[in-house]
């Protein structure tokens, strides 16, 4: 399959489930909600190191958030609820909470929740107060601008993870730039992210490691430094490679995501997109590319 002269090779990203939370930020304004959602979305990349990866699902205006202030939604992936949770409690509290005017609010209904708000309150020092709406708990925390607010508790629910696709191009500057258009289309998608920095990866990577202690390693097939060395995965005119990986609340989710990154992908100098698995063992979720475009 070809799209503008781009080959669109016949094989699946391999997805896997992955326990997901998100997060709906306020604050006094726009600029301030962006803040305080990017601080706690930070540092969490890839499942592998981080035990966590997140990014911002997007901008929501204040007719779409529970206090009427403009907003943003964060969406935090985990391998396990009882990491997550570890990883709710850590960002609201470390980089949320400090974030000048913002409050922080669950934004799944799902049937599993934690309380993350209900611990928090503790920085209070005894001067916290709370307020019940409905079966909803909220804890006012003094600070000194004002007031956090945040939900006792959060949703943990079940999503899917590592939905990817590999773009491989002549010239780094061209490539980069097509790879940057297909982040936007991800992120044009309710409730898809893509969490790598500015949602793209340049080292896609394979399980395992010559190195006994390492869990993952680059995967040197689709190096263009290593081609001569490598039984490579690279065309002699490909010089570079970006790799867009997609999480998201739903298997639709994160196939919708990827059909709009891949016909955006499909950019002058662009020579092929292809998609990371690993025979079918890793996830269960087999993203065949050529049935994403023809059925969604």
């Amino acid at each position: 399959m070809q799209i503008k002269g781009v080959l669109i090779e016949d094989t699946f990203a391999e997805a896997f489930p992955m326990w997901v939370s998100r997060l709906v930020i306020t604050a006094d304004t726009p600029r301030l909600a962006l803040q305080a959602a990017e601080a706690a979305a930070g540092l969490a990349f890839s499942i592998i190191g981080c035990a966590c990866e997140s990014g911002l699902e997007g901008a929501l205006p204040p007719d779409q958030t529970p206090d009427g202030r403009p907003g943003q939604a964060v969406l935090l992936f985990s391998h396990s609820p009882e990491k997550l949770e570890e990883h709710l409690f850590l960002r609201i509290g470390q980089a949320i909470l400090p974030s000048a005017t913002s409050a922080c609010f669950n934004g799944l209904q799902v049937e599993k929740f934690v309380k993350v708000g209900g611990r928090l309150r503790y920085f209070g020092d005894g001067f916290q107060a709370s307020k019940k709406f409905g079966d909803q708990r909220y804890w006012r925390i003094p600070v000194a601008d004002g007031e956090f607010v945040v939900e006792e508790s959060f949703g943990l629910g079940l999503g899917v993870g590592g939905g990817n696709l590999i773009i491989i191009g002549r010239e780094r500057s061209v490539l980069l730039g097509a790879a940057e258009s297909a982040v936007q289309a991800v992120r044009s998608v309710p409730g898809a992210i893509a969490p790598f920095p500015g949602g793209i990866c340049r080292s896609p990577s394979k399980p395992g490691s010559q190195y006994k202690n390492v869990r993952a390693s680059t995967n040197e097939v689709y190096c263009p430094t290593l081609r001569s060395r490598v039984a490579t995965q690279l065309s002699p005119d490909a010089l570079a490679v970006y790799e867009v990986v997609i999480d998201g609340l739903s298997e639709e989710v994160v196939k919708k995501a990827m059909r709009a990154a891949l016909l955006t992908a499909c950019q002058p100098g662009v020579i092929r997109i292809t998609a990371g698995n690993y025979g079918g063992k890793w996830g269960p979720f087999h993203l065949y590319l050529h049935k994403i475009l023809e059925e969604t």
